[in-house]
């Protein structure tokens, strides 16, 4: 069963409609290797589709978000990306200087953090996917020699 799949069963478990075009959208989504703004996901569809309304696009995006399906992260660019949560929790670093992405592993560095807010607070933290920004090893060295 792919990932699409499992996704549209739990959608129809939950009572939503499988449209064409919600299965579009996921479809697009699935297949991108990585991130994709809302409008990259309808140019993508009205490839195959040309009649999709964008607003179509943000009201699945949203769907998907609710049923936390899909996360949202801005990579510094001010513009929401989007992709399929992955069983495993996956984060980014940012290099503000020349954009590097460096991912971080959520059980070595976030699952504590998530301990400690609730140990602390008896917060439960929904720490899905999100960006830190800062400098990389090469930019710092640039900036310390120049």
């Amino acid at each position: 069963m792919t990932k699409v799949d499992e996704i549209l069963d739990v959608l129809r478990e939950e009572g939503y409609r499988l449209t064409p075009q919600r299965v579009m959208i996921l479809s697009a989504i699935a297949s991108s290797p990585g991130h994709m703004t809302a409008e990259e996901i309808h140019e993508k569809v009205k490839k195959t589709y040309p009649y999709i309304d964008i607003a179509t696009v943000y009201r699945t995006i949203q769907l998907l978000k609710r049923h936390r399906l899909l996360v949202e992260i801005d990579l510094g660019s001010g513009t929401s990306q989007y992709e399929l949560a992955r069983a495993e929790r996956h984060h980014h670093m940012v290099c503000r200087e020349c954009g590097k992405t460096i991912d971080i592993d959520h059980r070595r560095f976030l699952e504590p953090v998530r301990a400690a807010l609730l140990q602390e607070f008896d917060f439960e933290a929904d720490i899905d996917h999100f960006a830190i920004f800062g400098l990389c090893k090469e930019c710092r060295a640039k900036k310390a020699a120049g």
